[in-house]
């Protein structure tokens, strides 16, 4: 009969575990596991395919024709049997010759069965193998159907590598297979320069016994592990360094909240009582997780799911006593490490004396280890690809996260001699850019320009200090809101945006109020019931805000409240109407009304502004500039809607140029309007970071940028080297007829005049 309940789940281990002791040959144990899997689910049949020499070969089966076992065989994302392997997915269909990857083998006899089930066998998170199920009438497995199946699926892994069938291949992929130098590229998730020897973070642990003999213990073991995991995130969260005074609150937050979600516990001890081991279970629902996280588009929700793998080896670690991650065992010596995936609560664990840097071999970096890895001064490269193929543990490497990314490995004399030309001559420019830190940005022609930086957290603030930028032109209040695992609450606001002005002091911070929505998608703020197919240009931003009144009006009281008697700078994200910046800038009066006749302390002026990035704004500029006190020009979501060309997309990056005609022209439209208004223009952009884009920002007449702290330096020697109203009539003569190689003739007058871009 179908299964019904775990416990018919757990008769079925029972059966296995029997199977798997018997002393029979493992060709005898598979056939013997396709028979008990095909009666427990009343499926006519049950196949048993591994990968053998890189190939999928069926191996053994109960319903199709035996002549085809260690016949049949499927490459890697062939037939839904090599999808399967190849996506490490799940597949459950009525009707298999309808999926666009059915492959027929006319050997196996399978032309009577409609319905069909599978799913990858898995060991050290490869697919090693598939267990399949069909039948003759067009029918979907039930669930429980199918978590039998990858409960089972767990079992035959054991099986398969006691028994010695684990690919070799696959094994071999696990060490290097080279001594020779190498370069490995990647992705820049956090930029800098380091060397160090390599430290892989954890050796993986592979589940050695799946079947639980008594599955109370079992469950005793993983409610013991759940406990001694609070305690330390708990214990982490009380640490000085990363306690209640720091951004450390919000990172650790989810961890709490996944430390202690109920379901997840629920879910481990549900796969226990299918019969799993505490290892197995936990690895169990692990599995079933990263699965869902290869299906999900939203980057946020990407995200959550990264940071529950990282709890999950945390307890996986703990209830099989093997914690001796590289952070405990401790590090000896400058060190590169290699991860897997990385969670913050691991990185924070790590001495930063030692640590140089981070080499990810999957995904992008969460939001959550951003923030530390920027915050310990670590450079990071992700998606790297062959690393465990390439690098052995202690090799020596030069890790590059500059221009592109990369990491050499095993460098010889010489790759290591121009590294360290390379990173001198790094670390000289660093120095003399500092020591522009206490200069103003004036031009040749003695022109006084603005330089601000952007910001998103407190401790950004300290870059004032040490840039001696002007003051801070965009701090991004919504990354409170995407690190959080709850919306925030007002009073955690206002203590934010307090704290980022005390230490800001007598400079000034302009405030953008959040831009959530699209592509920063909050779970706990479900605002569209299908996924958007343009998120950039979606329901985001202040139109979402608008939207969802409540939450703008707590930002807005936390403002105000937290300006009491100095100047508060607003700014409101993606207006593309004039009313819009009229309701919001409504909204805020409304609440300043409100805090006044409750007696809290007002902020003794606040000053409106927009950002200028859908293009339509500038067509109603003349509604739009007696409203405000100044503008900012936000270049990256700008030259993406000016060019309809998504800027992530590296196949349009020859038509993402900030230097075309078509923006400097229109940034030139905007000048004029603004300095007859009497309101500040401002690029806040990344265009505005780059010396030979902030040039040609400065031959159009902006005289403010709001950039990184780490572009203060460049920008800063730039200015200083610049004739401003040279610069200005070359730009004019440029733009009355552009050059096909505009951004060419800019650099060359830049060579000529001596402008330091470097």
């Amino acid at each position: 009969m179908p299964l019904t309940a775990a416990a018919s789940a757990r008769e079925i281990l029972v059966r296995l575990h029997d199977v798997m002791a018997a002393r029979s040959s493992a060709q005898a144990k598979l056939d013997a596991v396709a028979r008990i899997i095909g009666e427990a689910l009343d499926s006519e049949v049950c196949s048993i395919y591994l990968l053998r020499e890189g190939l999928l070969e069926l191996y053994a089966t109960r319903g199709l024709d035996q002549a085809a076992v260690h016949v049949t065989k499927l490459a890697l994302g062939e037939g839904l049997v090599g999808t399967i392997a190849k996506n490490v997915e799940t597949l459950n269909l009525d009707e298999a010759a309808s999926h666009p990857d059915f492959a027929y083998r006319p050997e196996t006899g399978e032309d009577e069965f409609h319905s069909f089930a599978g799913v990858p066998i898995i060991r050290r998170e490869q697919a090693v193998g598939v267990l399949a199920v069909q039948h003759a009438e067009p029918r979907k497995y039930d669930d429980v159907e199918i978590e039998a199946l990858q409960t089972v699926a767990m079992v035959l892994s054991e099986l398969i590598a006691n028994a010695g069938l684990i690919d070799q291949r696959g094994d071999a992929a696990t060490r290097p297979q080279s001594t020779a130098a190498t370069r490995l590229e990647g992705l820049k998730l956090v930029e800098g320069m380091a060397i160090g020897h390599a430290v892989y973070h954890q050796p993986r642990i592979t589940i050695e016994h799946t079947v639980a003999e008594d599955i109370e213990a079992e469950r005793h073991r993983v409610y013991a592990a759940f406990d001694k995991m609070r305690e330390q995130i708990d214990r982490m969260a009380q640490q000085a360094e990363f306690g209640l005074d720091g951004e450390h609150e919000e990172v650790l937050e989810t961890y709490k909240m996944f430390a202690y979600d109920e379901g997840w516990s629920r879910r481990i001890n549900e796969a226990i009582d299918s019969g799993l081991t505490a290892e197995a279970a936990i690895e169990r629902v692990q599995q079933r997780t990263r699965m869902r996280m290869r299906q999900i588009g939203d980057p946020l929700l990407q995200d959550r799911m990264h940071d529950l793998e990282d709890l999950s080896n945390r307890l996986l670690r703990i209830v099989s006593g093997q914690m001796g991650t590289a952070a405990q065992l401790g590090l000896r010596q400058d060190t590169i490490l290699i991860a897997r995936n990385l969670g913050p609560a691991e990185l924070l664990e790590y001495d930063r004396r030692r640590l140089k840097g981070v080499v990810l071999e999957e995904g992008s970096l969460t939001a959550h280890v951003t923030i530390v890895a920027r915050a310990m001064g670590v450079p990071v490269l992700g998606r790297v690809r062959g690393v465990r193929q390439t690098i052995a543990d202690g090799d020596l490497l030069l890790l590059d996260v500059t221009e592109a990314g990369s990491v050499l490995v095993r460098p010889s004399a010489a790759m290591e001699e121009a590294f360290d030309a390379k990173l001198l001559v790094r670390q000289k420019r660093r120095a003399a850019f500092a020591a522009l830190k206490s200069e103003a940005p004036v031009t040749l022609d003695g022109e006084r320009l603005t330089v601000m930086v952007n910001a998103g957290l407190r401790d950004d603030v300290a870059a004032l200090d040490v840039t001696g930028a002007d003051g801070i032109g965009l701090f991004r209040t919504e990354f409170q809101f995407l690190v959080s695992a709850t919306l925030p609450q007002r009073e955690r606001q206002l203590r934010l945006y307090k704290d980022v002005l005390d230490a800001a002091g007598d400079k000034p911070v302009v405030f953008r109020t959040v831009d959530i929505g699209g592509d920063k998608a909050l779970p706990y703020l479900n605002h569209h019931d299908e996924d958007e197919e343009n998120p950039a240009m979606g329901w985001r931003a202040l139109r979402l805000a608008l939207e969802r009144g409540g939450l703008m009006k707590a930002q807005a009281r936390a403002l105000i409240e937290a300006a009491g008697g100095r100047t508060l700078n607003v700014m409101f994200p993606m207006v593309s109407e004039a009313w819009e910046l009229d309701e919001a800038k409504a909204l805020f009066e409304a609440q300043r009304e409100w805090l006044g006749k409750r007696g809290k302390r007002l902020p003794s002026e606040i000053r409106y502004g927009a950002m200028l990035e859908v293009p339509a704004l500038a067509e109603q500029l003349d509604l739009l500039l007696p409203n405000i006190q100044f503008l900012s020009v936000g270049t990256n979501d700008l030259t993406q809607f000016l060019f309809a060309a998504d800027r992530a997309n590296p196949k349009l990056a020859e038509r993402y140029d900030w230097l075309s005609p078509s923006i400097l022209r229109f940034l030139r439209r905007v000048v004029a309007p603004c300095n007859e208004a009497g309101v500040a223009l401002t690029v806040c952009g990344e265009m505005g970071g780059r010396p030979l884009e902030a040039m040609a920002l400065i031959a159009l007449g902006i005289e403010r940028l709001s950039i990184t702290p780490a572009a203060v330096g460049p920008i800063k020697a730039m200015v200083r080297s610049l004739d401003r109203g040279k610069a200005m009539r070359f730009m004019d003569e440029l733009l009355a007829k552009p050059p096909r190689g505009l951004r060419a003739a800019l650099a060359g007058w830049a060579a000529e005049n001596h402008v330091e871009l470097a």
